[in-house]
């Protein structure tokens, strides 16, 4: 399905959900938490390793992927943000062109397909440029971001600056380096109360 070295999969839930009021990552989609959800749809891309990295609310975190195989980072300092979430996976990662696909927990539209498509821009890339620093990644209505497939050794130069700062790395890059799979459903992702609505509205998220 991708070429050699296989992947690693980096699943991001460690956030306190201030915002939204209640743990987004257990919120639920048919019946399965968001978070099992990104979880069974990163081991779907058959990586060699899916990392898990959690911090508030880790015990029942880790509950709601009891079933799965992945491995948990705990992050002490989650509340410092998504830096210091990636700065915690950076050290459990080879410092090498390993491709790693990194997602989020909170966008309930994303789907396999979307994630395989990923990693295939990503792997043509680098055929075609004879560069193993290619990389891929979503493009919204008018950004560009996660979910994104980065050498693990461009995240460990990344780690100080977190998700934005990996975004400028990748909007950097020209598009021939760093192709951008077009997925605006994406663009929604939950993050306050009207975020939650909508994603109800449109079934993506079932009701109390």
């Amino acid at each position: 399905m991708n070429d050699s070295p296989r992947h690693v999969a980096l699943v991001l839930a460690a956030g306190g959900s201030r915002r939204l009021g209640q743990p987004k990552q257990l919120l639920k989609r048919d019946g399965e938490t968001l978070l099992h959800r990104a979880c069974r749809l990163a081991l779907e891309t058959s990586p060699q390793r899916v990392l898990l990295v959690t911090g508030a609310g880790e015990a029942d975190m880790l509950a709601a992927v009891a079933d799965l195989p992945v491995e948990a980072i705990h992050n002490a300092s989650w509340e410092r943000g998504l830096a210091s979430s990636l700065a915690v996976a950076a050290k459990h990662l080879p410092d090498d062109h390993t491709p790693l696909l990194i997602l989020g927990c909170d966008q309930p539209a994303l789907s396999v397909d979307h994630l395989l498509q990923l990693m295939a821009a990503s792997a043509q890339a680098k055929v075609a440029m004879h560069d193993e620093l290619c990389c891929a990644a979503t493009g919204y209505i008018e950004a560009v971001g996660m979910p994104a497939v980065v050498p693990a050794a461009m995240l460990r130069r990344a780690v100080t600056v977190g998700d934005i700062g990996l975004r400028k790395a990748l909007n950097r890059l020209p598009p021939e380096q760093c192709p951008v799979v077009r997925a605006p459903e994406l663009a929604l992702d939950i993050d306050t109360i009207d975020n939650l609505q909508r994603a109800r509205a449109y079934g993506l998220i079932d009701r109390d």
